[in-house]
Parts: structure tokens; sequence; C-alpha cells
């Protein structure tokens, strides 16, 4: 296995976000590469948790990396939410992200959940995409 993409795969997909066209006027530009601190007024993205596991074969080293982007809220509703986390996934579902080290061989969307943060009064989505990558 190879961790060595892991932050490779970050930052392009992270910069995959931060400069589309769709989603960035959306938010407003508040495309994060980790949450901010403390309570945040509006509505932004923020990169999450990720998962890596082993898919080296004969021919190289590679991996598979499991990673969330999450869509967070204080608009009423979930709305809002949903527009901005169909961006996220038409953004990256598919995408084919230059990467500073290793390749992306795919990147696909895996699941979704929605919820309600009581004790904030905001509304969260944490899409959960599934990257594979040789290094």
């Amino acid at each position: 296995m190879s961790y060595g993409v892991s932050a490779a795969l970050q930052a392009a997909v992270y910069q995959r976000l931060a400069g589309d066209g769709v989603l960035s006027p959306l938010v407003g530009g508040a495309i994060y590469d980790a949450a901010p601190p403390g309570a945040v007024a509006g509505t932004y993205v923020s990169l999450g948790p990720e998962d890596a596991r082993d898919a080296s074969d004969q021919v190289g080293r590679g991996a598979f990396h499991e990673f969330v982007v999450s869509v967070v809220t204080d608009a009423a509703g979930f709305q809002t939410a949903k527009t901005v986390a169909a961006a996220v996934s038409d953004a990256l579902t598919g995408a084919s992200l230059p990467l500073s080290r290793g390749r992306l061989v795919g990147l696909w969307f895996l699941r979704a959940r929605a919820r309600r943060v009581e004790e904030a009064d905001v509304r969260r989505i944490d899409l959960t995409f599934r990257a594979r990558v040789e290094d």
C-alpha cells in the first residue's frame, strides 16, 4: 500500500471544489480544507475525514481513499444544503483530477447523510466519495 498520494489527492479535491463555477458562488467561496473553528454563519463546504486501504496489485502500489466533504448551513430547512451538496457531487463524481503525485484512476460518489445538528440549529450533509489512486 501507499499512502503517499493522500496529500496530492486532498489538494486536487480542494482545488476542484474551490474552482468550480457553480459551487463557489453558492457558498461565496467558503470552501475550507479544515472546518473553521467556532460557529460560522452562512453556508460552507469543508473537507473531512478520510480512510484509506490498500489496492496494490502486481503492476504497482495503489490505494482506495474514502473521504468526506461536508456541507454546513444555518439556513432554515434542507433546501440550501441539498443544493450545495448536489453541486459538490457534480463537481467531484467522475472528475479527472490532476495530482502532484500519483494518478487518479477513478472518483465515485458513495453515500450522503443529511441531518440537523440540534444544539447549533444548523443543517449538515456529509457526502462520502471513493477515489482509486496509483502511486
